[in-house]
């Protein structure tokens, strides 16, 4: 407090009591967010004990991260605190995701030894709004389905329901996970793949096939098979042919195997595991007992 009986501060003595430096202050009040009451005979700025009490919110409110302007009207009376802090929450929010995203595609890119053309390819991808994203999957499962109208309803029913979003708070695995299903997805000899299965599946149906029968059939394959591996039943043993008896009957073995080959290969358990990570429940893709099939018709076509 300077000397002359009037209870105002310099600009100095200002920074010596609150810790804050000179500059700062000089910045603030250039900006208008701490008005100066007044000049010395010198021309330096002063300040009175409401001025080092306004310095101490405008501190607060910029340590909270809020900017100048919204300083300013806090200070004018035209924004509440809360108001602002509620606001800078979101703000906050957006901004958390963001930073957590670049932390999980920069994880990724570590994990991958990526180069530079795959980390941007990566960020970008894990960068899409839910809208985006959405698109991407939509226009995938349209293109598996066009014209298809006997194909499973259960099954494109629940290809439908993978248009998912990254979750809020992304696990590197998660982001990853994205990444890799965006890229997978986008890949023409993939989306043939998947094409030629939702072709099968729609051969292999009537107007009067129930839905959900494709799953009623994989889930009987699975217990079939499991039990024969159980009992050590090797594909090309001759146990094997009254286990593809019991599943197939009579059926063209070479055309059973071009389903298997269509309908579960190690890229599409790959897509249903992304799917899984993405939405935080592990799917099991069954692989063991699909290949064990392949493997038994295979043994018998080539015999």
């Amino acid at each position: 407090m300077i000397d002359d009986g009037t209870g105002l501060f310099t600009i100095g003595e200002l920074a010596r009591s609150t810790g804050l430096t000179v500059r700062t202050i000089r910045y603030w009040s250039d900006e208008g967010v701490l008005t100066p009451v007044g000049r010395s005979t010198g021309g330096y700025r002063l300040y009175d004990a409401e001025s080092a009490a306004r310095l101490e919110l405008i501190r607060t409110l910029r340590e909270l991260g809020l900017g100048l302007a919204d300083v300013r009207k806090v200070l004018d009376g035209e924004r509440t605190v809360a108001e602002v802090a509620a606001a800078h929450v979101v703000a906050l929010d957006a901004r958390i995701r963001s930073l957590k995203v670049t932390r999980a595609v920069l994880s990724t890119v570590a994990r991958r030894g990526s180069s530079a053309e795959e980390m941007t390819l990566m960020n970008k991808l894990a960068r899409l709004s839910a809208a985006e994203r959405r698109r991407i999957m939509e226009e995938f499962v349209e293109e598996m389905f066009h014209g298809l109208d006997l194909a499973d309803p259960d099954i494109r029913e629940r290809m439908r329901d993978t248009a998912v979003n990254l979750p809020d708070d992304p696990t590197p695995e998660q982001v990853d996970a994205w990444v890799e299903l965006a890229e997978l997805v986008q890949d023409p000899e993939f989306r043939a793949q998947m094409r030629r299965a939702a072709e099968l599946n729609h051969a292999d149906r009537g107007p009067d096939t129930p839905a959900g029968a494709s799953r009623w059939f994989a889930r009987r394959l699975v217990e079939q098979v499991g039990k024969a591996r159980e009992q050590g039943i090797e594909p090309a043993a001759p146990e094997a042919e009254q286990v593809l008896r019991e599943l197939f009957g009579d059926t063209d073995r070479a055309a059973i195997l071009e389903r298997i080959n269509a309908t579960h290969n190690p890229r599409l358990a790959r897509y249903r595991e992304l799917l899984g990570t993405l939405k935080g429940t592990p799917v099991k893709t069954f692989a063991e007992e699909f290949a064990w099939v392949g493997a038994a018709l295979e043994a018998r076509l080539a015999s």
